[in-house]
């Protein structure tokens, strides 16, 4: 009786993820996890560029913080995607993903966005790397984001599902702006409104 049940609604499952719209790039192509993409600004001009790993609150080897650059010009770090089993596939909205940002440094195994440690100073979560990719479960449900659609553009959300009985913040990707005019990726009530570019 379980085994049925469980059968019947595992194609439903497979079906409804499957009908999600694809995240669309700047020239109207699906976005897919594999190639490397710009993350920018929607809004140019005083919107700023793209995202980089960069130390600013704490001093690593590798860089840990994530900054929005200041100059639009600057288009930052290409980031791969990666989908739960699927290592080259179409990106949905609303499923879960890992944002690595493309380095070929020595850091390359630690530009995997995660939700930081609460910062009691700021009174915020930011988004940050060091993260772990694949593996979704209990352990690394901190390293899942997910991008949804935004008027003419995107955002990036923290809602993971790869843990059922985890309990989670759900909560939008926007910039924090520090008293020393740093742009930093942190969990906000204001979306950071994007739009991918494919490099390669």
């Amino acid at each position: 009786m379980n085994i049925l049940l469980l059968l019947s609604i595992i194609p439903f499952t497979l079906a409804s993820s499957s009908s999600l719209s694809p995240v669309l790039d700047v020239n109207g192509n699906e976005v897919e996890a594999g190639p490397n993409y710009f993350i920018l600004p929607v809004i140019r001009g005083r919107g700023g560029g793209g995202l980089s790993p960069f130390n600013v609150k704490q001093n690593n080897t590798c860089p840990r913080d994530i900054i929005q650059w200041d100059d639009e010009e600057q288009e930052g770090l290409p980031v791969v995607f990666t989908r739960i089993g699927a290592k080259k596939s179409v990106v949905r909205v609303s499923t879960d993903v890992n944002v690595r940002f493309y380095t070929p440094t020595i850091c390359a195994r630690e530009t995997i966005w995660k939700l930081g440690e609460y910062d009691e100073n700021l009174k915020q979560y930011f988004v940050v790397t060091g993260g772990v990719e694949g593996n979704p479960g209990l352990k690394t449900v901190g390293n899942w984001f997910k991008i949804e659609k935004f008027g003419s553009g995107h955002k990036f959300v923290y809602c993971p599902s790869v843990c059922k009985f985890c309990k989670v913040i759900c909560k939008d990707v926007g910039i924090l702006i520090t008293k020393d005019g740093v742009r930093l990726l942190a969990l906000s009530d204001t979306p950071y409104k994007v739009m991918f570019k494919k490099t390669f």
